[in-house]
């Protein structure tokens, strides 16, 4: 199962305040273990949502709003994208993550949806285009 997880952003994420040598070389450490355990696909920081943008959907209508963005605890600083065996697997790494901010800091770990959890909806069509796609972007 694919796992994403989220690192909430806090004040000082928000503020642009970057992390210090020794928690940046703590993360460095722990995604070495992550990428050998043949866990970790992606992982990234994120930049404050001052310098990011939103798009709200309203039938037809699209309209650009620009950061920052006011609910600070609903904002996600980091992610990674993880291949585990279960839920159960991804929560015991996550306990081994160095704290993000090293004070108050919360990690979100939710399930990627795989083809399967779609059903018949997902058609043998809908699956190949899938395949295709991500063929094409594993390729790149």
């Amino acid at each position: 199962m694919r796992v994403m997880v989220l690192i909430k952003a806090d004040k000082d994420t928000e503020a642009g305040v970057m992390p210090s040598e020794q928690l940046l070389a703590a993360m460095g450490q722990y995604n070495e273990e992550l990428v050998s355990a043949g866990v970790m696909l992606a992982g990234e920081g994120l930049h404050p949502s001052a310098k990011g943008k939103r798009v709200r959907f309203s039938g037809e209508q699209r309209t650009v709003i620009d950061g920052p963005f006011a609910e600070t605890k609903e904002l996600i600083a980091g992610f990674w994208l993880w291949q585990v065996r279960s839920m159960d697997e991804a929560i015991e790494w996550i306990k081994r993550c160095p704290n993000p901010t090293g004070v108050e800091a919360e990690i979100e770990l939710r399930p990627v949806f795989e083809a399967e959890d779609f059903g018949a909806e997902f058609t043998p069509e809908l699956r190949a285009q899938e395949e295709r796609l991500r063929a094409q972007i594993a390729e790149k």
